[in-house]
């Protein structure tokens, strides 16, 4: 497996996150990311994980709510990635796929787009 500091990874979703179109970024609201070393024993090879209500779900009744999460996990991407370089390109897909989620995207369109 490849050897990467927690903080070198966390350091690579923050530069994906920046990468995201400011006038996507301006548009999200209420929602955290998250860097966790594995993801649940269920899905041991999960990359990342969106958790809440889609942009294009919200209504009226959505105010007072917890923010949604965005987590990317390192172990997976570090356990199927060889070089620094493929774990950058990683984190940089996983990211896109997770904040597409939140903008209401499913895995059929991400498919389609190259960020399955």
């Amino acid at each position: 497996m490849l050897e990467m500091t927690p903080e070198e990874f966390e350091e690579l979703v923050g530069r994906a996150l920046d990468r995201i179109p400011p006038e996507l970024a301006s548009l999200m609201d209420n929602v955290a990311v998250f860097v966790e070393d594995e993801p649940d024993p269920g899905r041991p090879e999960v990359f990342g994980l969106y958790e809440g209500t889609p942009l294009t779900e919200r209504g009226e009744w959505y105010a007072g709510v917890l923010p949604d999460r965005i987590t990317v996990y390192r172990g997976p991407i570090l356990r199927r990635c060889e070089t620094e370089d493929e774990v950058a390109a990683e984190v940089e897909v996983t990211v896109v796929h997770e904040v597409a989620h939140y903008f209401g995207i499913d895995d059929e369109r991400l498919e389609a787009l190259g960020y399955g």
